[in-house]
């Protein structure tokens, strides 16, 4: 993986672990900041496919692995609709001992939760997301939600609305518990409502060398934000085709 934009202080060369660090880094000091800092991350085909057979898997490459794993290592807490838990088969943030490391060198606890934001609280209490993890699940759901079956099988249960989950409170309630480094994995439902409800700070996107057609899902799909939210491309890098893309919040 190499740096198109802006130029890599080591030249034309590979990047390493640290200059990735550096391209995809929270902010050092986020006590200041009124939210926590929610980054996005999507892979998304050339003609705008966010999955191949519904699954993200087929459209992504190494580089955009490598990244996907960074995003997970330096963040508080990884937030993820219910639909695409259950799509993926989401189980618990792995680690291993150089990732361990590196959250350990940055402060961070040794593996992050998945928090889980789902209207209905429907998710298995017998599925890897319960059961194949290192630290219980955070379910963001409603007040007239199920959860009985989520906070038997040992979930921490956070209730932000009562028809549907108001993400800024949600947000708030994650910050209560010290996670303001939110690493949002999608789907496009809950990309759509953060970005409805300006909460975006960053977007990662990977665009693959592929043309998909059909009808696949963007990587938005919901409620519009009005007027369109402005980003600012901060880096773009490339791997075998591969086009990762940087944005973060616009000043405009």
């Amino acid at each position: 993986m190499r740096s198109v934009w802006p130029p890599s202080p080591g030249g034309t060369g590979p990047l390493s672990d640290e200059d990735l660090e550096r391209v995809y880094g929270y902010p050092e000091d986020l006590t200041d900041l009124a939210a926590p800092f929610v980054q996005v991350n999507f892979v998304a085909s050339a003609d705008g496919a966010v999955a191949v057979d519904e699954l993200s898997k087929g459209l992504s490459h190494p580089a955009d692995r490598r990244v996907f794993l960074l995003a997970r290592d330096l963040a508080d807490v990884i937030l993820v609709g219910g639909g695409t838990a259950r799509a993926e088969n989401y189980r618990g943030a792995r680690t291993n001992a150089v990732r361990s490391a590196r959250r350990a060198r940055l402060g961070l606890a040794p593996a992050p939760p998945i928090a889980v934001v789902t209207r209905t609280g429907s998710l298995d209490p017998a599925g890897p997301l319960f059961t194949d993890t290192r630290v219980p699940p955070l379910v963001v759901t409603t007040s007239r939600a199920d959860t009985a079956a989520a906070r038997e099988a040992g979930a921490d249960v956070l209730v932000a609305g009562d028809e549907d989950v108001d993400l800024p409170r949600a947000l708030a309630m994650l910050a209560e518990r010290g996670l303001r480094r939110v690493d949002c994995e999608g789907g496009p439902g809950l990309f759509a409502a953060l970005i409805a409800a300006d909460l975006v700070d960053t977007l990662n996107l990977t665009v693959a060398p592929l043309l998909v057609g059909g009808d696949a899902s963007r990587i938005a799909a919901g409620p519009a934000a009005l007027p369109p939210r402005r980003m600012e491309l901060t880096s773009i890098l490339v791997d075998d085709g591969f086009t990762l893309l940087r944005y973060r919040r616009g000043s405009g």
